[in-house]
This record gives C-alpha cells, sequence and structure tokens, in this order.
C-alpha cells in the first residue's frame, strides 16, 4: 500500500462515524486509508472497505472476527484499534494513526541500514508479532511498506487488509494482496497460514533492510512466487551477524522457523553486541604458553619469579633474560647450586629485579618490596644521616680552649681557617 499524503477525492467520503477526513493516505486491494480525526484532535488512520467486498457475507463475518481478535493485541509495536463498524455499508476500521515514514521509504532514500539498526528493529517487529499471535492473529502481510518507523519505534500497521486475505486465497496469480517477494510458501500453495508465516515475511523484510532489495530479486509475479516456492533466498549482502538468522526464518518448510519469540530474543543479542562494536566472528585460537606476552610491572616480578623457581634446578645452568625477553645469548653461570635457593632471577621488562627467595631450603618467595615503603625509609635514612652528620660537627666546633677568648675571638676560632691553640697569637 502507498502511504503517500494526498487531497481527498470527489468520490471519497468526508465523515465516517465520528471521525472528519482530512487527507487520503493510500489504497490497496481491500480498501482505501483515510487520515481522519476525532472531536478531541486524536489523528487516526482509517480503513474503509471496498464496496464490491461490503456486498459478500462471507468476508464480512471472517473481517468481524478479526476486527475481535484485534482489539486482544496488547504491544507496543502495532498501531492500536480505535474503533471499527463492521455493520456499515461499507465496513471501516480505525487504527491509531503513526507519525513517522514506512520501512521501504526510509532505505530507498537512505540504502541499507547497518547491522545493528536491523537487529534493533526486528527485536521490536517480533516482540510485537510475540503480541499479535498471542491474540491469535495471523498479519499475513507484513512486509517493509508496513512497517512505520515513529519516534516511539516500528510500528505494524495494515492488519485489516492482510485479514482479509483468508488462508487460501492465493489460488491464482492476481488475488493476492501483498507483495509476492514477502509472502510464505505455504501462502503460494494455498495452505493454511499460522504464526511461521509471520516469521517468513519478517525474515525477507529484515533481508530487505539489510540489503535494499528483496531476497528474491524482481520480475512478474509469476516469477517472484516461483521463487519463494522452489528457490533459496539471495543474502550475498546481508551483515555476516544476521545471515544465519534471517536464512533460518526463509526456510521453506514452517517447522524449520525460529519461533518470534526466539527471534526476538536472538535479535536482541545481536543488536547489544553489534552496538558495543564487537564483530560477530569466530574468536582466533588462544595463544601457546610460550608465545603469550608477558606481563610488566609488579605482575611481571611475580611472573618471572614463578618461572625461574619452576625451571630452575640443581645444577642446571639459567638463562638471564635482559630486559624481561630471551635474547638467545649464552646460558649464565649457576652462582648457587644449593636447592632451593635461587638468587640470581631474571629481571622484568620494566628493569625491576624479580623477587628473590628466602635462601632457607624451601623456595618461599618473599614479597615485592613496596616502592612507597622504601622511599619513606630512605626519607628516615637521610635525614638521621644528616642530624648525626651535624652532632658530630657540632661536638668538634665544642671541643678545645675556647675558654676566656672574646666573643671577636670565638668567632674567629669557629671560622673556616680557625688556628689550632698552639697558633694562637700572644697576648699583649
Amino acid at each position: 500500500m502507498n502511504m503517500a499524503m494526498m487531497r481527498l477525492r470527489r468520490e471519497d467520503p468526508r465523515v465516517v462515524g465520528s471521525f472528519r477526513l482530512h487527507r487520503r493516505l493510500g489504497a490497496g486491494g481491500m480498501g482505501v486509508v483515510y487520515l481522519g480525526s476525532d472531536r478531541r484532535g486524536q489523528r487516526v488512520a482509517l480503513k474503509v472497505i471496498r464496496p464490491d467486498l461490503a456486498e459478500d457475507q462471507e468476508f464480512r463475518s471472517r473481517f468481524a472476527r478479526e476486527v475481535s481478535a484485534a482489539r486482544r493485541i496488547r504491544g507496543g509495536c502495532t498501531a492500536r484499534l480505535v474503533a471499527a463498524d463492521l455493520e456499515a455499508e461499507r465496513p471501516w476500521f480505525a487504527t491509531q494513526y503513526v507519525p513517522g515514514p514506512s520501512l521501504h521509504d526510509k532505505v530507498a532514500e537512505e540504502g541499507p541500514l547497518a547491522a545493528s539498526d536491523v537487529a534493533a528493529v526486528g527485536a521490536a517487529l517480533s516482540e510485537g508479532l510475540v503480541a499479535v499471535h498471542e491474540a491469535g492473529v495471523v498479519h499475513r502481510d507484513l512486509k517493509p511498506s508496513n512497517i512505520l518507523l515513529s519516534p516511539k519505534g516500528p510500528r505494524i500497521i495494515d492488519f485489516g487488509i492482510a485479514w482479509a486475505t483468508g488462508a487460501s486465497t492465493l489460488t491464482h496469480v492476481g488475488t493476492a494482496v501483498g507483495s509476492p517477494g514477502f509472502l510464505a510458501p505455504e501462502q503460494v500453495r494455498g495452505a493454511t497460514v499460522t504464526p511461521a508465516t509471520d516469521v517468513f515475511a519478517l525474515g525477507a523484510t529484515l533481508a530487505y533492510t539489510a540489503m535494499g532489495d528483496s531476497p528474491f530479486g524482481h520480475g512478474s509475479s509469476e516469477v517472484m512466487l516461483y521463487r519463494v516456492v522452489h528457490e533459496e533466498a539471495q543474502l550475498a549482502g546481508v551483515p555476516d551477524a544476521l545471515a544465519p538468522l534471517l536464512r533460518a526464518c526463509l526456510a521453506k518448510d514452517p517447522e524449520e522457523r525460529p519461533s518470534t519469540l526466539q527471534l526476538s530474543l536472538r535479535l536482541k543479542e545481536i543488536a547489544a553486541r553489534e552496538a558495543q562494536g564487537i564483530a560477530a566472528e569466530p574468536r582466533p585460537p588462544a595463544p601457546r604458553a610460550a608465545e603469550q606476552d608477558r606481563p610488566t610491572g609488579r605482575l611481571a616480578d611475580t611472573h618471572e619469579g614463578q618461572r625461574t623457581q619452576r625451571r630452575t634446578q640443581p645444577g642446571t645452568p639459567t638463562s638471564r633474560p635482559s630486559n624481561g625477553r630471551s635474547n638467545g645469548s649464552a646460558p649464565a653461570r649457576n652462582t648457587n647450586s644449593r636447592p632451593g635457593n635461587s638468587r640470581s632471577g631474571p629481571r622484568s621488562g620494566a628493569g625491576r629485579p624479580a623477587p628473590r627467595t628466602n635462601g632457607t631450603g624451601g623456595g618461599k618467595k618473599l614479597r615485592p618490596a613496596n616502592p612507597r615503603l622504601l622511599r619513606q625509609r630512605l626519607f628516615v635514612f637521610v635525614v638521621v644521616t644528616l642530624l648525626v652528620a651535624l652532632a658530630i660537627a657540632a661536638a668538634q666546633g665544642c671541643q678545645g680552649p675556647t675558654r676566656g677568648l672574646g666573643d671577636s675571638d670565638v668567632q674567629r676560632t669557629t671560622s673556616a681557617q680557625a688556628l689550632p691553640l698552639t697558633q694562637s697569637p700572644p697576648e699583649g
């Protein structure tokens, strides 16, 4: 259905029920859709059934059952049913008006969506289909033009036209409502539709969203319907994160397709992963222990110390790596042949010595020194040294015959070139 807004035509009604009509939103195989509003200004999409179908009593009965089921649908991903009149000369029903472009127009104007956006849209739509199917309704005509992208998320529309198709309307080409590239194989064969029918249509819709084209290509209705039944969908342009799941949705056998609940959970997972920028690729094999990067800093000290203890055996020479890496030079001489005492260990990449063992024979490793504690001890040592030096200097200055000297004599004595007693000048 074309949802472009157009002016009302001369033959179009101006008032239907309690709603005033303003614009023509589009027309489909079952009727015309109008933009209307009630007395409070609430806008609705009002669908009026074609006169020839209105005269079909079987259609009226089926339409009444489907509208009754639609009242039970609960969920935010569908256009809520507002009002309906099944006994009118031309039956009609009104749903909540959804502002925003259709998914078809969005892709046609801006190109395919990113994988994270495709998964997010699909997760919302599959969650909406869960509510639809719980109400006993099968949409039967899910396609990009029947999905509107509102500011609050995607919304499924056009239930009324889809409900009117019945389970066996595709007995010959041209009698079906909908796009052949999005109809399930069981619909083409005229078999009974199930919730799996909507899963197939959603898979084709998401493939179109990711590629910008139908997974069954282009052609006449006959060609498209043949491909849907007999040929596999073409998903070459679908991102790798989505391709396996969409291929499962497009399985020819309805029993092989995932349920709407499974589809919703899986698409939410893919959307979250893709939004975080995590590629959906298999992880490379873990590197072997000998090829793993060595840690740095304190972790390197501990790591190298543990390796030294594991590899150092009595009487066996150990290699001394430089800067945490083995340079292939000749092995260093073993400095201690006693078991359990490996004082000469390799240094880490940060240049810090590896932790030493306690030399008691048990190979027990001392904890690495705390740099902050070392600084505190160094500061105390410097201060104590300075104090001792000053005390010694003061003691030396106080020794010797300074008694009987005047202030000036004391100053001369404590100067840098103070003379010893034997060199004091004679008095008077």
